[in-house]
């Protein structure tokens, strides 16, 4: 058996914001119980905006060192970046491009240590082939929920079954595990069948089930049946089920990125406010809106009459050439109706682009969060104890809605008008349910249950670091 002193577990995070900080949550949750196992994370610096992830790998190489950072070569897209149709397309293209550069770190890291496993994001399917012909035994890490996993691992049974494009049927799809999912609710890459990221993912998901097992971000109470139908084997049909290891949840402990006079500005604010009494607003480091549905947001805000930390981003630019690139910092007076912020200065903040979101929900002052349901987010929500409302904007959030509202019951349901608008008034409805009613106060205290279960699943003897064993005497068994 190799020995732990001359092994390296090597980590391959897709470029987004969510999935590298998640992954590098997986790394120090490995450090902290096996230090003697080295973590090599690979990065890739991409063309298009991903989030603040130069600043955030910084600061994570600067307070764990013990993380090594590979930064792979830059490959060139064939074509400009404003001619992908999606950031799937895009991401897709150029992790696939970037395999060379995987195959070279790889042999390069191997001089020197053992490679003990080969840990890879679901975009970075490409390199599972990378890992075979070099022999090392590959994992994959799904950063997305594990009702998530159940629907990705039965996606190729639902292609089989299904023939027209979700987008044009109404069609109630039954998967393992899951709560019965309307063809509207299905992630946004597999609604049209014909598109390069429907096959891109159909691609994926046929081939997570032949890795050598699949981590995901979760605890196996949050989503016990969707679990319990993985483990059983129901969601992948014309095999076996690899091994699945259910740790979680890995979130960022000091918030992510940023910091400095914006942090302390917002837990400053939050501190003259009296407890569970502020609405928290944040959308994620890709969510923006049209200045439209920024002024309904803010004029349900001001008619609610609750209390308000909001994170304003810019509108998508309507240069075409700019549509994947960082948005400026927002122009607070233009975007947002006359006077609003002076009328709500005394209830409300509003803030340019960033917040510590960690530090803010799990601040006494902050009784609700509106959330955009990226997964990264609704685990710190839930780890916080903070109930939301649930407003998805893009890939897989629509679906994790589903679940938060039928299967958890953590959030409310925010609802979108014919035109995709999202009015002021149900911005009222839904803030004030949440802040005021007794639907709102059981879902507060069905967010608080899962809190502490949260915390059970990651203390001694618990199912996240009793799954973290399992995977670590895999990992080392196929070594032998």
């Amino acid at each position: 058996m190799v020995s732990e002193m001359e092994s390296v577990l090597v980590l391959y995070p897709s470029p987004a914001m969510g999935h590298l900080i998640s992954m590098v949550e997986l790394g120090k949750l490995i450090l902290k119980y096996y230090p003697s196992i080295s973590i090599t994370i690979l990065t890739i610096t991409p063309p298009f905006d991903t989030g603040a992830t130069a600043s955030y790998i910084a600061g994570v190489s600067s307070t764990t060192p013990s993380i090594t950072f590979h930064h792979l070569s830059t490959t060139p897209l064939p074509r400009p970046v404003s001619s992908y149709p999606s950031f799937e397309a895009l991401t897709s293209e150029l992790l696939t491009l970037n395999n060379p550069n995987v195959h070279h770190a790889l042999q390069s890291i191997s001089l020197n240590s053992t490679v003990l496993a080969f840990i890879i994001d679901f975009f970075c399917t490409p390199a599972l082939g990378v890992a075979k012909e070099l022999n090392i035994p590959a994992y994959y890490f799904f950063t997305s929920s594990g009702t998530g996993l159940a629907l990705f691992l039965y996606f190729p049974t639902l292609h089989r079954k299904n023939t027209q494009r979700f987008r044009d049927t109404n069609t109630i799809h039954e998967v393992p595990g899951l709560p019965p999912l309307p063809s509207a609710d299905m992630p946004g890459p597999l609604l049209d069948r014909t598109s390069k990221e429907y096959e891109s993912f159909l691609y994926y998901a046929t081939h997570i089930s032949k890795s050598a097992g699949i981590i995901v971000n979760t605890f196996e109470s949050l989503e016990s049946e969707a679990v319990k139908a993985i483990y059983d084997g129901l969601c992948v049909t014309d095999g076996p089920t690899p091994p699945v290891f259910c740790i979680g949840p890995l979130i960022a402990t000091q918030g992510g990125h940023g910091g400095g006079g914006e942090k302390e500005y917002c837990l400053k604010w939050l501190n003259s406010q009296p407890k569970r009494s502020v609405v928290f607003l944040c959308f994620g480091s890709l969510g923006v809106f049209s200045e439209a549905q920024l002024k309904e947001i803010a004029v349900g805000l001001e008619k609610s009459g609750q209390r308000f930390l909001w994170v304003v981003r810019s509108p998508p630019s309507k240069d075409k050439s700019r549509r994947f690139l960082a948005p400026s910092d927002p122009d607070l007076d233009s975007l947002l109706p006359d006077g609003f912020l002076d009328r709500t200065k005394d209830r409300g903040l509003v803030v340019k682009s960033w917040a510590p979101q960690v530090a803010v929900l799990n601040h006494g002052s902050v009784g609700g969060f509106v959330t955009h349901c990226g997964w990264n987010s609704v685990l710190e929500a839930v780890s916080s104890g903070v109930p939301m409302v649930a407003w998805p904007l893009y890939a897989e959030q629509r679906f994790n809605k589903v679940m938060l509202v039928e299967e958890m019951k953590v959030a409310l349901p925010l609802e979108e008008s014919k035109s995709g608008l999202v009015t002021a008034t149900e911005v009222e409805k839904r803030v004030r349910e949440l802040m005021e009613t007794e639907k709102g106060f059981n879902i507060r205290n069905q967010v608080k249950a899962m809190k502490e279960e949260a915390k059970a699943a990651m203390n001694d003897g618990g199912s996240s670091l009793v799954a973290l064993d399992k995977l670590l005497k895999s990992c080392r068994q196929k070594q032998i």
